[in-house]
């Protein structure tokens, strides 16, 4: 069972077209993300990442780095904050305590083996190629000339199990699959770095590491990785029907910094000297824009400003 991210997104920015001032006239009520009693990926996982297509080595260390720098452990006390890793401690409070991602193997598939149109079960066989174990997510990352089903029209990326029978599931270890959308449909999943697709037509930001595309799957990835972990085989914290549901991040829509409302991502910091956007800080001085994630204490979309 697959699980799809960004379609959300779609909704809020509709929502802003239609009835935003009216949504100020209903009394707000607290989201919760039920606990349905499932496994948690909890302690120590290994992220195993499969590059399908061309990827530059630069696009590829920013992206490890990203993943690297969630490791509270690999980023030193003296590190500025906010941080990647301050940003990953909201997922400490969901049951069963912290969720520790370290770099694993990885498999470079420059020559498209199985073509450059992927459909779902393509997805699953490719995060089947590291054998990463029950205690491993496998990141299928695909490149900007690579189309995948469903792709731009409903999702940016998915999360589930390698295995194919649903209620067999939790003996299947977690995937998730992250698509770069530079040429395909950057207004959708690459917003707020780039004009939206649908809704208000703020001014896109400009991104931190200078690749619309890729800095934009670290926006998906960030939101599959927590709802991962926290969700991993559709029994853990999420909201609304199992077959869509509402998880850690995708539950929190359209939210980077404080003052967001839909088509304005909120106050976030920028780069004096690039004007870059970004709210969260990693390993090798990189610059990241994370969304906000669902706080099980404070019952609400945590920013990190």
């Amino acid at each position: 069972m697959a699980f799809n991210y960004r379609f959300d997104i779609f909704l809020t920015l509709l929502f802003a077209i239609v009835g935003f001032s009216a949504a100020a006239l209903v009394e707000e009520q607290p989201l919760v993300l039920k606990y349905h009693n499932g496994v948690l990926l909890k302690g120590n996982i290994t992220v195993n990442l499969i590059w399908y297509g061309k990827f530059t080595p630069i696009q590829r260390s920013v992206i490890v780095d990203f993943i690297r720098s969630l490791n509270s452990k690999d980023v030193a006390s003296s590190a500025a904050v906010p941080s990647v890793a301050s940003w990953w401690k909201t997922t400490e409070k969901y049951k069963g305590g912290s969720s520790t991602l370290v770099v694993g193997k990885q498999l470079l598939l420059e020559n498209y083996p199985l073509g450059k149109s992927l459909k779902n079960p393509h997805l699953r066989a490719l995060s089947t190629k590291l054998n990463g174990g029950l205690r491993s997510i496998t990141v299928v990352l695909t490149a900007k000339d690579v189309t995948v089903e469903r792709f731009c029209m409903s999702r940016c990326g998915t999360h589930g199990s390698s295995s194919s029978k649903p209620r067999r599931a939790a003996n299947g270890a977690a995937y998730v699959w992250v698509g770069n959308s530079e040429t395909l449909c950057p207004g959708y999943c690459a917003w707020p770095f780039h004009q939206p697709i649908y809704g208000p037509q703020t001014p896109p930001l400009v991104a931190p590491n200078g690749d619309v595309g890729v800095d934009g799957m670290i926006i998906n990835l960030a939101t599959l990785l927590a709802n991962t972990v926290t969700n991993p085989f559709n029994n853990g914290y999420y909201q609304g029907p199992p077959t869509a549901p509402l998880e850690a991040v995708s539950a929190c829509p359209g939210i980077f910094g404080s003052g967001s409302y839909p088509g304005y991502a909120g106050r976030v910091l920028v780069d004096k000297t690039t004007g870059s956007s970004y709210n969260a800080r990693g390993l090798a001085g990189r610059k990241y824009l994370l969304p906000a994630m669902w706080d099980p204490q404070s019952l609400t979309c945590k920013t990190l400003v």
